[in-house]
């Protein structure tokens, strides 16, 4: 039975403690060997640090941050700060200082974990800004000591000394669901971010809603990589939660750019991700491909064309029969499983798509050859998962029917609208802000569009503040037309432009790895990519590609004019957040000229 009431995701892991103790919690890279720590050895630091976060001062309901990437120690952190009733404010690792001191500040956050000593300066630049910030535990040792900085070793050492070690388990039980467990910060497209306040009960449902739709699928002996920031809800709720109330065992990868080689050595059997990864692991293969020798390159394209004869009975799970099954099998032992191997796939039993619309054709080409990509929706606001594909009813463009306890309606004006346990408690010190995305029969506003089909998944057509009304008053979802598009191997960002215009124009940043290789092949010289891109053969390559990949849409969803742009959008950057959406009005703003340079006085625009 059970030791704790199960009030919170803390209490939750204490039970998994008493029930995994010995087996592998959590596995991360050291020395260059990937090492295990137990449950029972992870609880013995969450109680130390517990009780550090106890005898400096912090109280039940207090803001505890942590600003860190994905490692043992945030998991450590998390648990701890739950555990004693205080409440978790993650930031961003890639934030910087100004985007920390906002969330700190805002917050009031009265202590923070950071990872590294390049975290430690950031908030150290900005820390008398913030008003309640007091202690600051780093996870990496320091080179030099700091005064008035703890190191994660000095923490655990002062929470064992602690005199009271039974104030965890009495500060654990005191927890209800309905205190506040976490403040994430969204991370805006426009002006500061919001901080949406999710309950214990948030987390809880949103895990066991999840359990009671997959929980056939998923068992104990199941290895997750954890590579997606864990200040995202997705990654917190999918790819730590989930896992935790399964007793799986999650692999930190070490890096984005490492991201292959962790595949690899860890071969999971469930992913957590946001589209970029699979985008680029297809764009990857394809690029190979193309390199390869006449009689591979068949072979090739003869499986990729039998994989999507075999879609329908994949995304329906019904077995296949005759030629097709032969031939499928075939292929299977030819192609499919030496590149599963290739990639770290062999094991898959799914990979979780959200974060982002995954495009058709990159779904279609993992679900062809039999790795499994469920691609789900929500929102920060919603814990966040609400809806998501099952096996056997996959549709490929589709974010599946709405999981267990939600309801999804969509309003007069197409906007989808959410009802569940799992929506959020409200934005922090911002009611007005909550009131307005809330409708008054209780259902949270989503901003997002789309429709149900008649099996009642989910379609997301485009969100709401990034539709563009033409000047011909035609309204145009950019998104969905941005990812065909992606989908050239040749186009690594687009934006599309038009609102109050004549017609659709797009700012383009090429794949500049294989542009190079095609211009190479083409005999075209460059001693820069501002030269490359001056090319007129080079912008009749990316309008052919452009024209390819946007067939399907209607005459006013072409795209008339581009502009090539050679530097890539990132967060340092500005033009991206931190969860990769474009800033579109930063865009607007950055590259005016450029845009008003593909609307002439000539044509009347």
């Amino acid at each position: 039975m059970s030791k704790y009431k199960e009030n919170s995701m803390a209490a939750i892991f204490q039970n998994q403690v008493q029930k995994y103790g010995d087996r592998v919690c959590v596995m991360y890279k050291k020395a260059g060997v990937y090492t295990p720590i137990s449950w029972n050895e992870m609880n013995a630091m969450i109680r130390k640090i517990g009780a550090y976060l106890i005898s400096i001062g912090i109280k039940k309901g207090d803001k505890v941050a942590i600003f860190s990437p994905n490692r043992y120690e945030w998991w450590v952190a998390d648990q701890a700060i739950l555990g004693i009733g205080a409440v978790n404010v993650p930031i961003y690792a890639t934030n910087s200082a100004e985007e920390a001191q906002y969330v700190l500040d805002h917050s009031e956050a009265k202590a923070c974990f950071v990872a590294t000593e390049d975290h430690l300066n950031k908030v150290l630049k900005v820390k008398n800004k913030c008003k309640k910030l007091k202690n600051l535990i780093i996870f990496n040792e320091l080179e030099k000591k700091k005064p008035g900085i703890a190191t994660f070793s000095e923490a655990l050492a002062k929470g064992a000394a602690y005199k009271d070690q039974k104030a965890f388990d009495k500060r654990m039980n005191s927890i209800n669901l309905k205190d506040l467990a976490t403040i994430i910060y969204t991370s805006g497209t426009t002006g500061n971010p919001k901080g949406v306040m999710l309950s214990h009960s948030n987390f809880v449902s949103n895990v066991k809603q999840i359990m009671t739709d997959y929980g056939a699928y998923l068992k104990d002996d199941d290895i997750f990589l954890s590579f997606l920031p864990l200040s995202h809800s997705l990654e917190r709720t999918a790819g730590y939660y989930m896992p935790v109330i399964m007793g799986a065992t999650v692999a930190f990868a070490e890096d984005v750019s490492t991201m292959q080689q962790n595949l690899t050595e860890i071969r999971p059997t469930i992913m957590v991700s946001v589209p970029r990864l699979y985008e680029k692991i297809h764009a990857g293969i394809i690029a190979k491909v193309a390199e390869a020798p006449g009689l591979k390159k068949k072979l090739f394209n003869s499986a990729m064309s039998t994989a999507a004869r075999a879609l329908p009975y994949i995304c329906e799970e019904k077995p296949m029969t005759g030629l097709l099954k032969s031939k499928y099998n075939l292929f299977n032992k030819l192609i499919y499983s030496k590149l599963k191997a290739a990639l770290g796939m062999d094991r898959m039993k799914f990979a979780i798509s959200g974060g982002a619309p995954l495009s058709v054709s990159d779904a279609e080409f993992f679900l062809g050859m039999g790795i499994i990509i469920l691609e789900g929706f929500g929102l920060t606001e919603t814990t966040p998962v609400t809806n998501a594909n099952r096996p056997g009813i996959i549709k490929p463009g589709s974010v599946g029917p709405a999981i267990h306890d939600t309801i999804i309606k969509i309003s007069d004006e197409g906007e989808i609208l959410i009802k569940g346990p799992q929506v959020m408690m409200g934005y922090y010190k911002n009611p007005q802000a909550t009131k307005e995305v809330m409708t008054k029969d209780g259902f949270f506003r989503t901003g997002d569009i789309g429709m149900i089909d008649e099996k009642g998944r989910l379609h997301i057509t485009g969100r709401i503040k990034d539709i563009i009304v033409t000047a011909g008053g035609k309204n145009i979802s950019p998104q969905n037309i941005e990812n065909s598009i992606k989908t050239s191997k040749y186009i690594e960002q687009i934006a599309i432009i038009g609102d109050k215009r004549k017609y659709l124009s797009a700012l383009v940043i090429p794949a500049f790895e294989e542009l190079e290789k095609w211009a190479q092949k083409s005999g075209i010289s460059f001693t820069s990519r501002k030269e490359l891109l001056k090319n007129e053969e080079v912008k009749k390559l990316i309008g052919s590609e452009i024209e390819k990949y946007t067939k399907q849409f209607s005459r006013v969803e072409q795209i008339r004019r581009f502009t090539l742009l050679d530097a890539e959008w990132t967060q340092a950057t500005g033009e991206l957040t931190p969860t990769l959406k474009v800033k579109r009005k930063v865009l607007a703003q950055k590259y005016a000229a450029e845009i008003e340079s593909m609307y002439p006085p000539e044509t009347g625009d």
